[in-house]
């Protein structure tokens, strides 16, 4: 296997040990290893976190493992961005997993072969593992196009994650030009997706998500993400331990099948709104009453009047003690 791997790991050894599996049959070349370091006041976090790192040394294949262990812990947010930042320091590509993602041994085929067709097509800047779909949504070929990015298993690009921007500083003024309108003509999926970013560039402080800010930057830029006829990669980190993964969910350790070889290529690098679509109508969308849908909709409509670096201010503010908040 040619395309190097990022490895995302904290204080999971369970799950860390799986997806090391999963690691060791696909024998990459190169792995890269990023590590958070110990909350404070969590002293359990010690053990855990080496136990995760221990795993890292039972590489027994021809492989080139650099680290980058975090001494303290900077968050499930900062954490992966400036590690990932640090794979693209020394690569070109990565394929990049956490530590609950465990994919499909034909997901890392499914990549390499991505990675190098799409190499230099700059409206293609990442290559997901994940379809959600019951029937995959009976795709005519291996794979297609969309935008609403899915980030558990993937691979990217270095020309597409110098476009990362943690704070998405660009979002209000975005926002205020209605960009999110062109994304889709559906205004809940409009809504959906102000709310996402509204929350993520508010609560940007709390640092504890990096994802979204990725898919933000694909989307403002127009690019494109491949999404597999079926799904490649199993999330199963979802428990009381996690960070954000913590209730039920249908998509809790979805099995992973196989991608048949050779792919089917569409014969178009063209969006493919109508997956996009089916995937928010059949996974994200989450229908209510009418007066809960109406509720809402005026609750949207009075958070849009406030300025969003104010509600950011406040948060902030909130968090430090001020405004009668707790510290």
């Amino acid at each position: 296997m040619h395309t190097p791997v990022a490895f995302i790991i904290f204080n999971r050894p369970d799950t860390t040990e799986r997806v090391f599996a999963a690691l060791r049959a696909a024998k990459p070349r190169k792995l890269f290893v990023i590590a958070d370091g110990p909350r404070p006041g969590r002293p359990d976090d010690v053990a855990k976190c080496a136990a995760a790192r221990a795993i890292i040394d039972r590489v027994d294949w021809e492989c080139e493992v650099h680290r980058n262990f975090a001494e303290h812990n900077l968050g499930c947010g900062q954490r992966p961005a400036t590690g990932l930042s640090w794979v693209f320091e020394h690569v070109d590509r990565a394929i990049i997993l956490e530590d609950d993602c465990v994919p499909h041994p034909s997901f890392f085929r499914y990549c390499d072969e991505l990675l190098e067709r799409y190499a230099d097509d700059e409206r293609v800047m990442m290559v997901s593992g994940n379809n959600f779909l019951p029937d995959g949504g009976a795709m005519p070929h291996s794979y297609t196009f969309f935008r609403f990015l899915n980030l558990w298993g993937w691979a990217t690009w270095r020309r597409a994650w110098q476009g990362y921007d943690f704070e998405m500083k660009s979002w209000p003024s975005r926002r205020r030009a209605g960009w999110v309108r062109a994304l889709s003509p559906d205004p809940r999926i409009q809504r959906f997706w102000s709310k996402i970013y509204d929350s993520v560039y508010t609560h940007i402080s709390l640092r504890d998500i990096w994802d979204y800010q990725f898919a933000y930057s694909v989307m403002e830029r127009g690019g494109l993400g491949i999404a597999p006829s079926c799904n490649l990669v199993s999330n199963i980190g979802w428990g009381a331990d996690a960070t954000h993964t913590t209730g039920t969910s249908d998509l809790a350790a979805l099995p992973a099948r196989e991608m048949e070889f050779p792919l089917r290529h569409p014969t178009a690098v063209e969006y493919d709104q109508a997956y996009d679509e089916l995937v928010f109508n059949t996974v994200f969308s989450r229908p209510g009453s009418d007066n809960r849908r109406k509720l809402a909709r005026v609750r949207d409509a009075l958070s849009e009047r406030v300025p969003l670096d104010l509600k950011r201010w406040w948060f902030e503010r909130s968090r430090r003690g001020g405004a009668g908040g707790k510290s």
